[in-house]
């Protein structure tokens, strides 16, 4: 690991409980751990109507600035603080707020294509994939999109047989074989027990 820092990559489909492990881990370590959300970097759209927005197939590699999410984990590991950009999911474009993330001993990367990229994955000191059934995945998607992200029902359903399904088979599935850590559930104790563990090693070293 360079400078001492350790980035964990968490990826996984849809729904599977990746988000829950991540939170769970940084409010573990609540002064030790930034987060980056590979979600956030999904491209500038200013000069996509919204309509024509609404259609991307935001599930495959090419609707990510992953350059961006790379040059930033890059320079938080050589203690350069950065400001990510922010998604605005009901707009379906970057919003002009940005997070400001200071360097710190341990990162947290996450998202469903994380470990696709072979720069990204290369990066990580440990690759986490979390699984779900599909049924499970699905039905925390539409709960998740209609409270959190605006979305209605029909939309939702349209996106994952169109775009979600599809590309989960394609590009987040196989990731799965490419992980160090495969566990069944954002609230897998043990897992969570045993990552907690090598995070608190990893910060009692300094």
């Amino acid at each position: 690991m360079s400078n001492n820092v350790m980035i964990i990559g968490i990826a996984g489909g849809t729904g599977s409980g990746k988000s829950t492990f991540t939170n769970r881990l940084r409010d573990a370590f609540p002064d030790d751990v930034a987060v980056l959300y590979h979600d956030n970097y999904y491209k500038c759209q200013d000069d996509v109507p919204f309509e024509e927005r609404k259609k991307v197939n935001y599930d495959h590699p090419d609707s990510l600035e992953t350059d961006l999410m790379i040059q930033h984990l890059e320079a938080l590991k050589n203690g350069i603080a950065v400001d990510c950009p922010v998604y605005d999911y009901s707009m379906h474009n970057r919003s002009d707020k940005t997070i400001h993330i200071e360097p710190k001993k341990i990162i947290l990367a996450e998202g469903i294509l994380l470990l696709e990229d072979p720069r990204l994955r290369n990066m990580m000191d440990i690759k986490i994939y979390v699984e779900a059934d599909a049924d499970e995945r699905i039905l925390r998607r539409i709960v998740r999109d209609v409270k959190e992200r605006g979305r209605d029902l029909d939309n939702i359903v349209e996106q994952y047989l169109t775009t979600v399904k599809p590309m989960h088979y394609l590009y987040v599935e196989p990731t799965r074989a490419l992980a160090d850590v495969v566990i069944n559930s954002g609230m897998n104790d043990v897992a969570f027990d045993v990552v907690r563990s090598k995070i608190q090693l990893i910060l009692e070293e300094e």
